[in-house]
């Protein structure tokens, strides 16, 4: 499977990124895939690979670019120590809504100029923050996104100005959102809220909960869930192939 390392210049700096392709000559659409709170790593390299196996050009960023060569962690204990949960929250709160919006511009930028990349709009996917992330972006940059999807993603319905959910009614994007059982950061009322905003909108979407945890989808959390996660890729299979061609 072709992979490529690169660098996308942005208004903070320059963030790494890999471009996964399929075999072949393409052009094929682009998706950008939007890593956990661990941040983009080997497991997400080796679904990204799995996701271009489907026929499309999937970029994963390192988001947190801008804390330099950080250290990886590791994520069967890293909420059970106490240093490295620190660290990986103050990584994060770094990912504004602004950041988010600000880097994927650049992003976006970079897939429309490879040629291996068809279109100048896009597909979103994300995991926990970068479940978040992917909506987001949808609502913020909308121009650019066609299918936005999100998974055992956290923070879509708050009480703050700059949630998701209230972003809909800019949102051109179909939204996909697989939601985990029991997740404190995305319950059974947030999914109510998410679609009757999405609904009022008129964007099309669907949410639906896993019988399974939150992070389902990832191999290397700890509650991987291989039913789930099989089920996951069937509906990226059917979601992108409806909305991104």
């Amino acid at each position: 499977m072709p992979r490529i390392t690169d660098t996308v210049t942005t208004a903070d700096g320059s963030c790494p990124v890999s471009l996964h392709t399929p075999d072949g000559d393409g052009p094929w659409p682009g998706i950008v895939m939007y890593p956990d709170a661990g941040g983009a790593r080997p497991t997400f390299r080796a679904m990204a690979d799995k996701l271009a196996e489907l026929g499309y050009a999937v970029l994963v960023p390192d988001v947190y670019y801008r804390d330099g060569d950080w250290a990886p962690f590791d994520m069967t204990t890293v909420f059970d120590n106490e240093a490295e949960r620190t660290r990986l929250f103050s990584m994060m709160g770094k990912i504004t809504p602004e950041v988010m919006a600000s880097d994927a511009g650049a992003l976006f930028d970079y897939l429309s100029a490879q040629p291996q990349v068809s279109g100048d709009s896009f597909g979103t996917t994300g995991y926990c923050m970068g479940g978040r992330t992917s909506v987001t972006v949808a609502g913020l940059v909308p121009e650019r996104v066609a299918a936005a999807m999100s998974f055992h993603g956290g923070g879509l319905v708050t009480d703050e100005p700059n949630s998701p959910h209230l972003s809909a009614d800019r949102m051109r994007a179909a939204v996909y959102v697989g939601a985990a059982k029991n997740d404190r950061s995305f319950t059974v009322s947030d999914g109510e809220t998410l679609d009757k905003a999405l609904t009022a909108a008129g964007v099309e979407h669907t949410v639906e909960f896993y019988d399974a945890f939150h992070g389902f989808a990832v191999p290397d959390n700890a509650p991987y869930d291989e039913p789930a996660a099989r089920r996951h890729w069937e509906a990226m299979r059917s979601f992108f192939g409806s909305h991104l061609g």
